[in-house]
């Protein structure tokens, strides 16, 4: 029965822990493997559209999101020069009604500490790096460079785009550069000195020029400003260098003076090389499957990579449940999730999103746990 399978999830972030969460309450045992020492506030800020909070309400973790982070009034795109709004999008009760969940930013840090509660106590075990995997015929044994060893019957690689079982699965092949960075700061709205801003703008520049300053929590007392700028290569393999105050307001010098403002209000600031990967539509094989970045990394001009890997979740775990074998599993989660996956990331490559009049309803009305499952491609 499918209850008796023991799955390991490969890293415990939106997408790991909504899978595990999932398969947890449909009878599965549940591991989750995270290389991190702890979860810390530290990071960024992430936007939760309504197709992922909407799945999230079923771990019941909805409303403490929402009081965690900040439901926003609306979403401006606004020229980098002029000021000129482009797009506006109002969040209010009838877009919520007409979405079926609400849209959200929160601090990363802040989502880690509620998404631990949509697992079992005990569920994640930190500070476990998978160095080794080998798949025989009763199971898959798991090695960490901690020295720790565990079996599963089922694994789920949800491991970022750097990921590990991806490697076992497919190759060892690194990720790409894609020639752009963000910026990331976030301080205390106090900062702005009673300047006051919307809740969520983009600024859209020339290229691929753009900077989106938001709110993180309810209170409106922290702004997280991300800045993605064109770089032109990239050494070394580390997540992310230091920068400063002065290197982001350089780099959107002749931005329209409201957005130099909240830059000004900058303090701590570090600088994120983005990459990617071709694509792949192999996302399983054996009783290994993949999930997330892992298998559908997303550039964030979309602000669409959690809502995706709540989605992949979602699906995995129906899948899952349905269905006896892992390998039919496997294929209907990769038969339902890649032509939407598709879209996304080819409009994240875009970076269209919200640049115009924008049609939202197929991606924010979408709900993964009742979307039909497709038959296998």
């Amino acid at each position: 029965m499918n209850q008796k399978k023991r799955i390991a999830v490969i890293g415990a972030g939106l997408g790991g822990l909504s899978a595990a969460g999932f398969l947890q309450r449909a009878g599965f045992p549940v591991k989750v493997y995270e290389q991190a020492p702890t979860f810390s506030r530290i990071g960024a800020g992430i936007i939760l559209s309504a197709n992922a909070t909407k799945v999230l309400r079923r771990l019941g973790i909805e409303q403490a999101l929402v009081e965690a982070g900040i439901k926003p009034h609306c979403y401006i795109s606004r020229a980098w020069d002029t000021g000129e709004t482009i797009y506006k999008i109002v969040f209010d009760a009838e877009t919520e009604a007409r979405y079926g969940g609400p849209y959200l930013n929160i601090h990363r840090g802040d989502l880690h500490a509620v998404l631990e509660r949509a697992v079992s106590s005990g569920t994640i075990a930190f500070d476990h790096r998978l160095v080794d995997l080998e798949q025989t015929s009763d199971a898959i044994r798991l090695v960490f460079e901690n020295g720790a060893t565990t079996e599963a019957d089922i694994v789920i690689g949800a491991d970022g785009i750097r990921s590990k079982v991806r490697e076992f699965l497919l190759s060892a092949e690194p990720p790409q550069f894609v020639g752009a960075a963000a910026y990331r700061a976030i301080f205390p709205t106090e900062r702005l000195r009673g300047f006051e801003i919307p809740d969520c703008t983009k600024w859209w520049g020339r290229d691929r020029h753009h900077c989106l300053p938001y709110f993180l929590t309810g209170r409106r007392d922290e702004v997280y400003a991300i800045g993605v700028v064109p770089v032109s290569g990239w050494d070394g393999d580390e997540a992310s260098v230091p920068s400063s105050r002065e290197e982001y307001l350089e780099s959107f010098a002749g931005f329209h003076a409201d957005l130099q403002r909240v830059l000004e209000a900058v303090e701590t600031v570090s600088l994120w090389p983005i990459y990617d990967r071709e694509r792949n539509n192999c996302w399983s094989g054996g009783r290994i499957v993949l999930m997330g970045d892992a298998c559908h990394p997303m550039r964030p001009f979309m602000a669409a990579g959690g809502a995706m890997a709540v989605e992949d979740g979602a699906i995995l775990s129906r899948c899952l449940e349905k269905f006896d074998e892992p390998a039919e599993a496997f294929r209907r989660y990769e038969a339902t999730r890649i032509p939407r996956v598709s879209d996304v990331q080819r409009i994240s490559i875009e970076n269209s999103w919200m640049g115009g009049p924008t049609e939202t309803d197929w991606f924010y009305r979408y709900d993964a746990c009742t979307a039909p499952l497709a038959p296998p491609l």
